[in-house]
């Protein structure tokens, strides 16, 4: 665990010099949902070499304005070199966009309208069981996000259909542009309604634990009969103490010396957690 927990803060540090480099991107949430990327990405069924293989699974980043985490995680994953996305991203005629596109390997699907990911993960899912191909499909939502009507529609919709190859999972970092998500929009118990929906749900209290959210994942496909909801308690900005829990960093380019604090937060990070791997 501790081998992808150093990842996890390794590619942080990616996702800070792309930003830096870009002059955009969504920091704050790059950084709450960087464990939940690693820890999916680490036991999907993928081929790199073969982008396009009928019997891969499936990730859809329905909260597609935070991609700078998921590109920073298919470069880990040989889709195509960090070096190419942290000078191309934001600039001029790139393909690396501030939202995901399928003109970039190892993207499923364009994103960034909110609502719409777990209706296209639904759908993919349906498709895996009736083609007998039985990949499975992950899905990654953020809280503000089920705001949108067409998220409940879809869960119905996969409640409906026993799609147990289906994973949703809730990046609840409890922040969104506008402010906190309960006083937007009360979201309330979100593990309890989708389990009114007739899913099997599962709390994280620890969101940004790989431990957690492996174990988490482990269970979720093991159940049977019915799709799969895990909502990770994730620390918007996590990894510096500038940015934790403070809504202003949903979007936003750090200054140089904000920069180096950030830098300097993780870089520490990584040494502490290699230290206990000595130590094991």
């Amino acid at each position: 665990m501790t081998s992808l927990e150093r990842k996890s803060f390794q590619l942080r540090l990616n996702v800070l010099e792309m930003v830096n480099k870009g002059h955009a991107g969504h920091i704050g949430g790059d950084m709450s949902e960087m464990e939940i990327l690693v820890a999916i990405y680490d036991r999907m069924r993928i081929d790199p070499s073969k982008p396009q293989d009928p019997d891969r699974d499936r990730f859809i980043l329905s909260k597609g304005h935070s991609v700078e985490a998921l590109y920073c995680v298919l470069a880990d994953k040989g889709y195509f070199s960090m070096e190419e996305v942290l000078n191309d991203f934001s600039k001029f005629g790139t393909k690396f966009i501030g939202h995901p596109t399928r003109s970039i390997p190892g993207i499923e699907m364009n994103t960034g309208s909110l609502g719409h990911g777990l209706s296209i993960a639904t759908g993919m899912a349906i498709a895996s069981k009736r083609s007998g191909r039985n990949f499975r499909v992950y899905t990654l939502l953020g809280d503000g996000e089920l705001d949108e009507g067409s998220v409940w529609e879809a869960a119905m919709a996969a409640s409906s259909y026993s799609l147990d190859n289906l994973i949703a999972i809730v990046d609840r970092n409890h922040l969104q542009i506008s402010g906190d998500t309960e006083d937007v929009m009360k979201l309330g118990d979100i593990a309890g309604k989708f389990r009114e929906f007739g899913w099997n749900a599962i709390d994280i209290p620890s969101g940004n634990s790989i431990q957690c959210l492996v174990a988490a994942l482990d269970y979720a496909e093991s159940v049977k009969g019915k799709p799969s909801a895990l909502i990770a308690h994730t620390t918007k900005g996590y990894g510096s103490r500038i940015m934790e829990n403070k809504v202003g960093w949903h979007h936003k380019v750090p200054s140089e010396i904000e920069y180096e604090e950030i830098q300097m937060d993780l870089k520490s990070k990584i040494k502490e957690l290699s230290d206990e791997q000595h130590c094991e």
